[in-house]
């Protein structure tokens, strides 16, 4: 049943408490006069929001990456158990959802609707371009969660208010049907145009909230996935729309690759290092230092009491605390040997985004292990603070996505370029395997594959699997061809069987069809 909710906005942070179905109902304090009185209530319900949105760092890589064939199953070199079992294995159904109540995203939701509602339609201290300039991020935020949903379930509740009920007796009026998945990619277009709309000619670029190339990315990512995914549904699917909507994408890139604002940091490694944080390759991303946030990267990292001293590096020779790691990980997450064997050695993404070791110096029965070492943090004196800021967008993003667009449109040498602007960098500059112009499954490989070794951990694999096609023009979750053996040297087999269609998409979990019967679980389930 959905409860009561409350706003609060106190030092720029909002607070929220107890589970429902859509998170839904808060008190109006705007009626009560107490707050959208002035700019500075503005932007603390704003930094508020955009709190929030750091607080659901987790999410792409749980919903983008852990189901995309790249991580182990079952313990870690260790012994330890490793997370998402149902989500790595795919083995999803009504009963084993895998996350639960809409991933929590209806609460988020809920606080950028009151602050689109009253800004939109009230503080009229307001000028109309200070009005748009606080609008045009919320309209895009609202966007990046309905599409994060989108993604996951297809057709979702469309809620655009933030409701308010005064009882019990009034709970039905909040209880909402999913809109069908063509509604809800509408809805999410519309609130990009929204959000260019406001964004007007205003493209400031903080890179740590959001801004106008953060729309125009969201805005590539929204229409290359309509113009790529069916998304099936009880009452209305969304056929792939194919080239026109790869040619809206395509624009939304070159808004940002033109811009002049972004280029490929010089070095790989430097994207992920502390003291080189917001490079000019950084579009969006989410801000982590130890005296205000850090986040659960520990989960990649090895668990230094069972470590040190019992495992091996390739040579044979006796590790310690090889990562300096201060005290203990959880490596609960750890990628397949096929996967990190998968890079060349002289890809420098290999040794910026794992540290390899092995169980015992003897080669012919060690067992591989890898730690994921992109969001490391800091180190002041005796402690590891891991507060690495987290990647939502950035330019290599846009040179891979508009490679695809290219290639979608049958520009083969044209998206050859963009693949060869990744590997020059990955490769330093010294003889990368450059990549040649080739028909459209082989380059479309090609670039999944580069999105594989740039964008570890950053949210992507699932997604692009579920986007990309095969020659047949089929999601390569389908496809052998893009996926990792369990096992070094062993059969490479599909993701998904072609009988299991409706795990595109994710089930919803029992408590919320439970409350609240205009629901219907997803379809295929």
């Amino acid at each position: 049943m959905k409860k009561i909710f409350s706003i609060l906005a106190v030092s720029g942070l909002l607070f929220l408490s107890g589970c429902n179905v859509l998170d839904l109902a808060p008190i109006d304090y705007s009626a009560a006069g107490n707050y959208w009185k002035n700019e500075a209530q503005i932007e603390m319900f704003f930094n508020g929001m955009m709190s929030q949105f750091r607080g659901d760092y987790s999410s792409p890589f749980v919903l983008g990456e852990t189901r995309g064939g790249t991580l182990k199953a079952g313990a870690s070199i260790e012994g330890v158990s490793l997370s998402y079992a149902n989500m790595v294995t795919n083995m999803l159904d009504k009963d084993n959802t895998g996350i639960s109540n809409w991933n929590g995203y209806y609460s988020r939701i809920l606080q950028v609707n009151h602050y689109i509602e009253q800004v939109r339609d009230y503080c009229e201290f307001l000028t109309d371009s200070q009005r748009n300039a606080y609008l045009a991020p919320a309209y895009g935020l609202r966007a990046y969660y309905y599409f994060m949903l989108y993604r996951t379930y297809g057709g979702v509740p469309l809620e655009t208010e933030a409701k308010v009920i005064n009882g019990e007796s009034d709970i039905e009026s909040l209880y909402m049907a999913r809109s069908t998945a063509e509604e809800t990619l509408q809805f999410i277009k519309d609130e990009i145009a929204n959000s260019e709309r406001c964004y007007g000619s205003n493209q400031v670029v903080d890179k740590y909230k959001w801004n106008y190339f953060a729309t125009e990315m969201l805005k590539a990512h929204v229409y290359m996935w309509s113009a790529k995914v069916t998304t099936n549904d009880n009452a209305g699917a969304h056929n792939a729309t194919g080239a026109s909507d790869v040619n809206t994408a395509k624009s939304a890139l070159q808004n940002v690759i033109g811009s002049n604002k972004f280029a490929l940091a010089a070095n790989f490694a430097d994207l992920y290092d502390y003291n080189k944080k917001a490079g000019n390759e950084v579009i969006l991303a989410l801000y982590f230092n130890n005296t205000e946030a850090t986040n659960a990267a520990s989960q990649f990292y090895y668990q230094a009491s069972i470590w040190v001293n019992s495992f091996y590096d390739e040579d044979g020779n006796q590790l310690g605390d090889p990562l300096d790691l201060k005290g203990g990980g959880m490596h609960r997450d750890e990628y397949k040997e096929s996967f990190v064997k998968s890079f060349d050695k002289a890809d420098s993404r290999r040794s910026v985004t794992f540290h390899e070791c092995y169980s015992s110096a003897n080669p012919a029965t060690r067992v591989f292990g890898s730690a994921m070492l992109k969001y490391m943090g800091h180190v002041e004196g005796s402690v590891r603070y891991l507060d690495s800021d987290v990647m939502i967008y950035r330019y290599a993003d846009a040179l891979l996505l508009m490679a695809e667009a290219e290639n979608f449109l049958g520009n083969y040498a044209a998206a050859a370029g963009y693949i060869n602007q990744i590997r020059q960098r990955a490769y330093r500059g010294e003889n990368p395997p450059m990549f040649a112009t080739s028909d459209f499954a082989t380059t479309e490989l090609a670039i999944l594959h580069e999105r594989d070794k740039e964008f570890v951990a950053e949210g992507c694999r699932w997604f692009d699997v579920v986007r990309m096609h095969d020659a047949s023009h089929k999601p390569l979750v389908f496809s052998a061809s893009a996926a990792y053996p369990s096992t070094l040297g062993g059969t490479a087999t599909p993701i998904l069987s072609s009988s299991e269609q409706q795990k595109l998409l994710w089930p919803v979990n029992t408590t919320v069809l439970a409350g609240d019967p205009e629901l219907v679980q997803t379809y295929g389930y």
